[in-house]
């Protein structure tokens, strides 16, 4: 029997005194689970926004009230139900009464681990049976529901990743694959997608977001073009286990998709999560002396020598971004052993600083009344410093 900790009982607090409050969702879910606690999020029964606001608190909700406490800055968000009322996960009327109770809230949500309150005093309230179900490892959902909203798919893929020792539901992965094969998942933006996609990639066990995705028919449908080799989860496991970035951890995901960086702009990835996405296909063909051809075939590659060594820093500006250079090079040790690498780490290292060291202005200055030859200099000067440290 797994042993269970709640959540520590909250101090006395004067603004809340008199309302009905409960900590909700993820933070009752990873205390009850032993985890760090989060976060905290909160819901307000019986309470109206005009009572929240003359307590102190707030405003901070768009489609619904949302209000932020004047002290703590914790969010309390008053106890709702919703309807569907439109395509989509924004397609739904809340409803937010004082007549609203606890148990129609919980109603609402996803999947049953995140349905489960806490009252400041420390006591459960679990209608839904979430506890249950964290007894017994599985993630399932609270309502039929649950094909209404996109999103929730997403997130029950990112949940699968993070909590890897848990189990779906067989009637929960059909009512997601339902939602694919209605079209509910179409309307999903690409922001929305990221959003879950890169909290499931920071996860320890990223590979089962991808596969929760593609066994429900959903991969090609908010990534059109990803291809889930046999070495995906290879890929990823080695990429948490070396606590690589987010961006790393993307650019290994897509790494045998026809277009990396076309995935990356498709989600409306960050910057830098696109120039590993474009980076780090380079890196592997050069680092583990293969090219990836049709399908994502390896092909030979060149061997190392001084000039496709500073070619390769210079692809990756390596010399003005050596950290991120660094760091695509540790991505690309999860293709390929370092035993197995064309350079390891460590020459990589000298051959980035003997690199640097070249003193650019000094060779400017040897060309004086020669510009046109500066460039072509610096380079010679670099491959210089470059020789005898590769082959």
């Amino acid at each position: 029997m797994t042993r269970f900790l709640p959540l520590p009982v909250a101090e006395p607090d004067p603004v809340t005194n008199g309302l009905q409050v409960y900590i909700v969702g993820g933070a009752v879910r990873d205390a009850l689970l032993g985890l760090p606690a989060g976060d905290r999020d909160w819901v307000v029964v019986g309470a109206t926004p005009e009572a929240m606001s003359a307590r102190g608190f707030v405003p901070v909700g768009g489609d619904f009230p949302v209000f932020l406490h004047p002290v703590t800055k914790e969010e309390y968000a008053l106890a709702r139900t919703e309807r569907k009322s439109g395509r989509g996960y924004q397609g739904f009327t809340f409803y937010t009464g004082a007549d609203v109770s606890l148990a129609d809230d919980l109603r609402r949500r996803d999947l049953t681990v995140n349905a489960i309150a806490q009252t400041p005093q420390g006591q459960l309230v679990d209608p839904l049976n979430g506890l249950a179900d964290i007894q017994a490892r599985v993630l399932r959902h609270v309502g039929d529901a649950f094909v209404e909203d996109p999103v929730r798919l997403l997130r029950l893929a990112r949940f699968a990743a993070r909590f890897a020792d848990f189990s779906i539901a067989p009637e929960t992965l059909a009512l997601a694959q339902r939602l694919v094969a209605e079209g509910e998942v179409d309307a999903l933006v690409p922001e929305r997608v990221w959003r879950e996609m890169a909290k499931g990639l920071m996860s320890a066990h990223p590979e089962r977001m991808f596969e929760v995705l593609r066994n429900t028919g959903a991969l090609q449908r908010v990534m059109p073009g990803f291809v889930f080799d046999v070495r995906l989860a290879e890929r990823l496991e080695c990429a948490s286990a070396s606590r690589l970035s987010l961006a790393g951890r993307f650019a290994l995901a897509v790494l045998h998709s026809p277009s990396p960086e076309t995935l990356a702009r498709h989600l409306r990835a960050p910057v830098e999560v696109v120039d590993y996405s474009r980076l780090l296909p380079c890196i592997v063909a050069w680092q583990c002396g293969t090219a990836l051809g049709e399908a994502g075939m390896p092909a030979k590659a060149g061997k190392a020598s001084p000039e496709s060594v500073l070619t390769l820093i210079e692809q990756a500006d390596g010399l003005r971004k050596p950290d991120r250079f660094q760091a695509l090079l540790q991505a690309a040790a999860c293709t390929c052993q370092e035993e197995q690498s064309t350079m390891s780490m460590a020459q990589w290292l000298t051959c980035l600083a003997k690199v640097h060291d070249v003193d650019a202005g000094a060779v400017a200055r040897s060309c004086a009344g020669r510009p046109a030859q500066i460039k072509a200099a610096v380079r010679e000067a670099r491959l210089a410093a470059l020789e005898g440290l590769v082959s």
